[in-house]
Parts: structure tokens; C-alpha cells; sequence
């Protein structure tokens, strides 16, 4: 018995040494797969290549995931920040000769394919060459790829170019069918993110608008490509409308969309004639990844200046939101405190707030923009704004002493709503449930589930919207030095695009991130700094431990219903929401 004991005693005490021991291993093969894919690269080889794969979903800046590589085959997320420096890495990297542009069918929001866009042509005073090449290339791809020196198409590819549309979803009948009702107060004749639950057509308005902007962004992408490729905006606009995406690439070679027509492997002999390599010799080519890690070509700065680049991303929210999928948010509370911060750090000289941003809760916003105000009092904020920036994306913006766009940026959206569901044909007609109530006063079941909203609790809520309305008005009217009565003028809920912002006083300048920080370090008074993004980012092994099964399930649900995410991701968190929103239409959909 004493041997049955200890020989079990002995194999209990191998097992949990095995499983320590396996343990061990475990964190040290997780700390070396982190430690490997997010330190720096190795020494860029002279007479490189960098190889840029216009392939992905575009935001504003990602977390590394040391994860990804070995979770999926292929990379589906980009962050602007990332392309953005990088191609500036590859301008000021001596080994490095140019840039090759591979076509992929990138997703990216106008204003994000202007930033890369005009980051490339930069790239090109240096007198380094960009090649792009695309089996296809898609309308965004092409948008970006028409900067290169020479524009190569497969002998069997195509050239996307038809023009810009915008699809909206209307939900109100499919409510119905489920018994519920949307009970919708709003300021702002234009203000059209309720008119999907509410219609199930668009109004003359909203049609009037999208119309606007789609056209003023159709109008800079082909401005760009005429100026690119030598071919007047009359003749873009004629093959737009011959749909080019079905011709051949012997037409699209002789309309001067592309210059010429190779085989892959055909471009990259050509592409080992202009890096002076032989034919039969390795290609050395960098990737993002790599580029993105290499280390400045310069002494690290010495004066104690920083300038804080503060990215608010997503709708605006009181507090986090379940959602399907991965969703970037911007929650007040935590972007008070951060702000804060940056305030009462002294070494931070000047604030650059990078807002991509629809809007979302008018109480958040309110927070912010009241945040935005107390640090603009102590150093200079800047404002640039990404793919929106729109209602209560405009809202924490106006107080900035200079705000800057790109032409194809959205914004404005000056209005306010409120939207509550309503289910009281679901409980009654369609579950057969009565709901019986008593009460003391004559408010005291206001917006009760089992009735739809009375006359009274509608005049009560919409006076409540239109002192919120009153209230945005007079930030904005503050912010840009301007009277309420002007605000009005441009504001009922009104999307433009940063073009017509600023000839209507909205916003300053036109330009990009780069333009930001310059006029961030003028306004301070600073020659030297560093720049520094906040708010912290999440690392990856944060991130692992956050992954749950219920995260997990959302991230597919998501991923299979595409591109309707938004609006069900709307839908699915309306109890959450506050009940005065100023936000911008997620409904916005441009097909390229």
C-alpha cells in the first residue's frame, strides 16, 4: 500500500511538474513570436525594393498582432498611420529605390485614399520611381496607383472606372413585420440617419445631399487622375460612362489609363532593369511590415518637445458598446481623462486631434468639446479630420483653433435626433400580451412599452432635442467665430465634403495629417519635437486575453453580413445609446 501511495503521490507531482514545464515553454515561445514580430527589422539591404500591396480594409491605425500570421492566410486590415509612414520611411532610406504598388482591391474611405494618395506624390520628389501593377485594379486601387511613373495592367485585367454610387438600406417596413416602431424626434431637415427606420424611400433632402458630395467626390478623384495621367476630366468622365470595367487592356492602354500591359512576371524583370539588378538575380524587396519598423534615419530629438497626435476613432459613445465584431469607439469618459492629461503635461506643447468619427451621443460630445475648449486655453489643438468627421464628429472639432480636411472628407451634419424603439404591436398584437398600468402622475410612465409615444410625451422630447440643437449651434457658432444665424445657414443636418466646408467657414484648410503637425509646431512656437500618438494602444497580449467566445461569434456574424454591419450593429445596440444623437448617417455606402 505504502508503494501504491508513493509511486501515485510521484506520478501526481510529474504531472504538475510536466504541466509548469510545458507552461514555461508555452509563455516563452508566446514572448518570442511577439518579440520577433513587433521589434525592429533587420538591416534594409542596399538597392530594395518596397513593395507596398494595396489589399485590405483601411483604419486609421492598428494594433500589432503578432497573432495574425499564424491565424490567417492573408492580411486584412491596414492602418493608415502605418502606409502613411512608411512610404516616408522609404522617401528619407537611402537603400531603398523605389516603390512598387501591387493592386488588390483595397477598402478605403476617400479622404484615406487622398492621404496615401498625396503621401506618394511626395514620395516622388524625391526622384525615386513608383511602378504599380494590378491584375485588376479596382476604382480605389487605381485612384492610388495612377501617381506611379508607369501604370502596368495583366494582358488580361481591367481598369474599374464608372463613377461614384450610394446605396441606403430602409429598414421601416421589415420593423413592422416585427411589430415595432421607431419613435424619431429630430432637428435638421437634412439630418438623415433616421430615415432608414422611418421610410422606406429617400427623402428629396437626403437625396439632394448625398447627390452633392458624392459629386464633389467624384469630382477630386477625377481631378487627381487627370492631372496624373495627362487626360482632360471631360475624357474621365466619357469613359466613366462607357463602364471601362468590361473593356479590354488594349483599351484601357489606349484610352491612357495604364501604360502598359506585361504578365507579373514580365514586371518584375522590368522592375530589375530600373534597380540595375540582374535578370537572373534575387529581387530584394521590403514589405509593410518591415518598412514600418526600421528606425528613423535621424537623431532622436533632444528638446523635451512632443506633440501629441490623439486619434478619436469610431462613433461616439457615453460608455463601450457590444457590438458584432471588433469596433473602434470613441468614449467619452476616456477621452476627457486623456485629454486631460495631455493638458497638464507640460512637455506636450501642442495637441494634433485626428477625428474619424460620424458622431454619436450629443452628452459625449458635449464632454468633449467642453475638454477640447480647457486644453485649447493651455496649448494649441489642431484638428485633422480623416474619412468623417461629422455631427458629433463636427461637435468635438469647432473649438479648435485651426481645423484642416481633405477635399473628400465628410463632414458637417450641424443637427440632432432621437430615436426610440417602440414595441408595443410586438407585445400586443403580435405576443398577444396585455399591459395594464397605474400611476400617480400624468408623465409617470412616459414612453411606456405598451402604447406608442402621446402627444404630450412627443412635445415634451422634442423640446428637449431642440434645446440640444440650440446648444450645438451655439459650440459651433463659437468655435468659428461665427453668429448662430450663419451656423443655421449651413448647419439642419447637412452633410459636405471638406471641399465645401471650407468655402462655407466650417473648416480652414484642405490638406493632411502632415499639414496638422506643421501648423501644431508653428502655432507652438517649436522648431524641434517628437511626436508621439496617444492614446495608448492595446498590445497583444492584452489582446489575447480579451479575446472571449462571445467576442469571437460577433467577429463572424460580422464578418458574413458584410458590409450591413453598421446598420445592424445600429439596431443591436439602440438600448444602449443616449437618447440625444448627433450623428452621421451610417448608412452612407460608396460603391467603387
Amino acid at each position: 500500500m505504502k508503494d501504491f501511495l508513493k509511486y501515485t503521490l510521484a506520478t501526481i507531482v510529474g504531472v504538475i511538474a510536466c504541466i509548469i514545464i510545458m507552461s514555461i515553454i508555452s509563455i516563452i515561445s508566446v514572448v518570442g513570436i511577439v518579440a520577433s514580430s513587433t521589434g525592429p527589422t533587420a538591416n534594409i539591404n542596399d538597392s530594395s525594393l518596397f513593395k507596398l500591396e494595396l489589399k485590405g480594409v483601411v483604419s486609421e491605425r492598428l494594433v500589432d498582432d503578432p497573432f495574425e500570421s499564424i491565424t490567417s492566410n492573408e492580411q486584412t486590415a491596414l492602418g493608415l498611420n502605418d502606409i502613411l509612414a512608411s512610404i516616408q520611411k522609404a522617401a528619407d532610406n537611402a537603400y531603398i529605390k523605389g516603390i512598387y504598388l501591387e493592386a488588390g482591391s483595397i477598402a478605403a474611405q476617400p479622404a484615406s485614399m487622398e492621404e496615401i494618395r498625396n503621401a506618394l506624390l511626395r514620395f516622388k520628389q524625391t526622384g525615386k520611381f513608383i511602378v504599380a501593377y494590378g491584375d485588376t485594379y479596382s476604382e480605389s486601387d487605381y485612384y492610388i496607383c495612377s501617381v506611379a511613373d508607369k501604370v502596368i495592367l495583366n494582358p488580361k485585367g481591367s481598369v474599374a472606372w464608372h463613377g461614384l454610387a450610394s446605396q441606403t438600406i430602409y429598414f421601416k417596413d421589415l420593423l413592422a413585420q416585427l411589430g415595432v416602431e421607431m419613435e424619431v424626434f429630430k432637428v435638421g431637415t437634412y439630418k438623415s440617419a433616421v430615415e432608414p427606420y422611418t421610410n422606406m424611400e429617400m427623402s428629396a433632402e437626403n437625396r439632394e445631399q448625398i447627390s452633392a458630395y458624392i459629386t464633389s467626390i467624384w469630382g477630386n478623384m477625377v481631378k487627381g487622375v487627370s492631372l496624373s495621367r495627362g487626360i482632360s476630366t471631360e475624357q474621365l468622365n466619357h469613359y466613366a460612362d462607357q463602364y471601362m470595367d468590361f473593356c479590354s487592356s488594349e483599351e484601357c492602354l489606349a484610352a491612357g489609363l495604364i501604360d502598359t500591359i506585361l504578365y507579373k512576371d514580365a514586371t518584375k524583370d522590368y522592375l530589375k532593369q530600373l534597380m540595375d539588378t540582374d535578370l537572373d538575380e534575387h529581387l530584394e524587396v521590403v514589405t509593410l511590415d518591415e518598412v514600418k519598423n526600421i528606425q528613423k534615419n535621424v537623431p532622436l530629438d533632444k528638446s523635451g518637445n512632443i506633440i501629441a497626435m490623439y486619434y478619436a476613432e469610431g462613433q461616439i459613445v457615453d460608455e463601450p458598446s457590444i457590438g458584432m465584431g471588433t469596433t473602434t469607439e470613441i468614449v467619452g469618459e476616456k477621452v476627457c481623462s486623456d485629454l486631460r492629461k495631455l493638458r497638464d503635461d507640460e512637455n506636450v506643447k501642442a495637441v494634433v486631434l485626428r477625428v474619424n468619427s460620424p458622431g454619436g451621443s450629443a452628452y459625449a460630445s458635449e464632454q468633449i468639446w467642453n475638454e477640447v475648449v480647457q486644453l485649447k486655453a493651455k496649448k494649441p489643438v489642431i484638428v485633422s479630420m480623416g474619412d468623417y468627421a461629422a455631427s458629433g464628429g463636427y461637435y468635438i472639432s469647432c473649438a479648435a483653433d485651426t481645423i484642416i480636411a481633405q477635399p473628400n472628407t465628410l463632414t458637417g451634419s450641424i443637427g440632432i435626433f432621437g430615436m426610440i424603439p417602440n414595441p408595443h404591436k410586438l407585445l400586443t398584437d403580435k405576443l398577444k400580451l396585455n399591459i395594464e398600468t397605474v400611476k400617480t402622475n400624468q408623465f409617470a410612465d412616459f414612453g411606456g412599452m405598451g402604447r406608442p409615444f402621446n402627444n404630450g410625451e412627443r412635445a415634451i422630447m422634442q423640446r428637449y432635442i431642440n434645446r440640444g440643437y440650440d446648444t450645438f449651434i451655439q459650440r459651433c457658432a463659437d468655435g468659428r467665430g461665427m453668429t448662430k444665424a450663419e451656423i443655421e445657414g449651413v448647419a439642419q443636418g447637412r452633410v459636405w465634403t471638406g471641399e465645401m466646408a471650407q468655402e462655407l467657414g466650417l473648416i480652414d484648410l484642405l490638406g493632411d495629417i502632415e499639414m496638422a503637425q506643421d501648423i501644431a509646431a508653428e502655432k507652438a512656437g517649436i522648431d524641434s519635437y517628437t511626436l508621439i500618438s496617444y492614446p495608448e494602444q492595446q498590445n497583444a497580449f492584452a489582446m489575447l486575453l480579451n479575446q472571449t467566445k462571445e467576442s469571437y461569434i460577433e467577429a463572424r456574424i460580422g464578418k458574413m453580413v458584410g458590409e450591413f454591419k453598421q446598420e445592424l450593429n445600429l439596431i443591436y445596440n439602440l438600448e444602449q445609446m443616449n437618447s440625444l444623437q448627433t450623428r452621421l448617417p451610417y448608412e452612407i455606402h460608396l460603391m467603387y
